[in-house]
């Protein structure tokens, strides 16, 4: 899957806001929002009035960009959401968040969801006992994730969950600092999701 290899700190930009894509820097001085808070590029500092449909656009980028998800990918999602019982948009974000490289970053293993998508395909983390290193494989209700055996030794880990224990982790995880795991207590809730999303935008997008 092709992946945005530009300066991350860009996307930020080009959203306006904070997207931690960068984990702990993007709460220092050195955060590129920070420094300057206008779109990359040279007419970045030029404001433009976004069409329903640019607003729309946005919004799906946005969220792609939050989660690390592809084009085809958030898609298969968007289709994945919309043939199931209940609400599309929702459901949508209750599917990325069961992401396993987002329920990483959620117990605080990881210090953005890239890094924990780079421990992921690594082979750090087993789910129910069984090593797993695909990013986007989805949790269920019960499932327990661990980091391995033959990594807990790992000093980047610990360090990652010393930086992170002031994070708070949400209601449908558990986590266990002592054994380095997590268990999946329930599918995430609309009210479980912290990041400023407009689904409603993103199923208006792909409903034309």
């Amino acid at each position: 899957m092709a992946r945005y290899k530009d300066e991350q700190c860009r996307i930020c930009r080009r959203e306006g806001q904070k997207l931690f894509l960068k984990g702990s820097r993007c709460y220092t001085d050195k955060c590129s929002i920070s420094r300057r808070n206008y779109a990359p590029g040279q007419n970045g500092q030029k404001k433009k009035k976004l069409s329903e449909y640019g607003t729309q656009l946005r919004e799906k980028q946005k969220t792609k960009s939050f989660y690390g998800v592809g084009e085809k990918q958030f898609r298969k999602y968007f289709e994945m959401a919309s043939n199931t019982k209940g609400i599309t948009g929702e459901i949508l974000l209750q599917l990325l968040e069961s992401r396993l490289d987002n329920v990483v970053y959620r117990l605080g293993f990881g210090s953005s969801r890239a890094q924990s998508r780079m421990m992921v395909t690594h082979g750090t983390f087993e789910v129910n006992g069984k090593k797993v290193d695909i990013p986007s494989y989805l949790v269920k209700p019960g499932d327990v994730i661990a980091v391995r055996e033959i990594r807990k030794d790992n000093g980047f880990i610990k360090q990652n969950m010393e930086t992170n224990a002031a994070r708070p982790v949400p209601a449908w995880l558990e986590k266990d600092a002592e054994k380095l795991s997590g268990k999946v207590v329930r599918l995430a809730q609309r009210e479980d999701v912290d990041l400023p999303v407009e689904e409603h935008l993103i199923v208006e997008l792909y409903s034309k």
